[in-house]
């Protein structure tokens, strides 16, 4: 598609910010007005736009993609992904370790304990760690906490929340890269920790690490989403 419009500018609207193409106010895919939360994010957007060249590339718009998804899919429904996020705190990939004997297990220990303590203390909560594959429920309490942390996010936060616990399997470490001060190397590191570990012991490729590269790309992606979302 060509490029169509000439000036980007942003302006505030029903509560938030809009896009403008041209003085026109931009839509989502589903055809609602694009209002996001913050300055900071439609300044983002803004730049996406501004980006593109006389032939718009669809791919350049990872930012827009995940506001439209906000708009289009979570507001209305927060209710339902909060129920899809709570899963993956029964199964949160931190709480299963390597059985204590095997050298994974030291590794595990070392990488995802400090983690998996400082989210414990953030959220005043406890998780069960188990050894093996066997599952183990959660305390009720502690998914109840977290419950409540999920539904206080508004739907902007939370579309960057499915994403993040998607790539990580874990909502303990997607709940931390939602902090201002948080280390999303280090995060994106403990939750790539058992994949990192096999590709050292069975040898790496060029498709394997380019897919691994591009994962944590949407990983960091959707933890700057986030970040623009809570920033005035």
């Amino acid at each position: 598609m060509k490029r169509f419009y000439t000036r980007v500018s942003i302006a505030e609207s029903d509560g938030g910010w809009r896009l403008l193409l041209d003085g026109r106010g931009v839509k989502t895919a589903a055809g609602a007005a694009q209002v996001v939360p913050t300055k900071a994010m439609a300044d983002a957007l803004a730049a996406e736009w501004s980006a593109q060249g006389e032939t718009i590339d669809p791919s350049l718009f990872p930012l827009r993609d995940l506001a439209d998804f906000a708009i289009d899919a979570i507001a209305g429904a927060e209710e339902d992904t909060v129920a899809g996020l709570l899963p993956y705190a029964e199964t949160d990939t931190l709480c299963y370790r390597a059985d204590p004997d095997e050298p994974l297990h030291r590794r595990q220990i070392e990488v995802w304990e400090p983690v998996l303590t400082r989210a414990e203390a953030r959220f005043g909560i406890h998780f069960t760690r188990v050894s093996g594959i066997l599952h183990k429920h959660q305390p009720p309490e502690t998914l109840a906490r977290l419950r409540a942390q999920i539904a206080a996010r508004d739907p902007f936060t939370l579309t960057a929340l499915r994403v993040l616990a998607s790539l990580s399997a874990s909502l303990t470490i997607a709940l931390l890269a939602l902090e201002p001060d948080a280390d999303i190397a280090a995060l994106w590191d403990a939750a790539s920790l058992e994949e990192e570990w096999q590709a050292d012991l069975w040898g790496r490729d060029a498709e394997a690490e380019a897919r691994r590269e591009r994962r944590f790309e949407d990983f960091a992606l959707a933890a700057r989403f986030a970040g623009l979302a809570q920033t005035d």
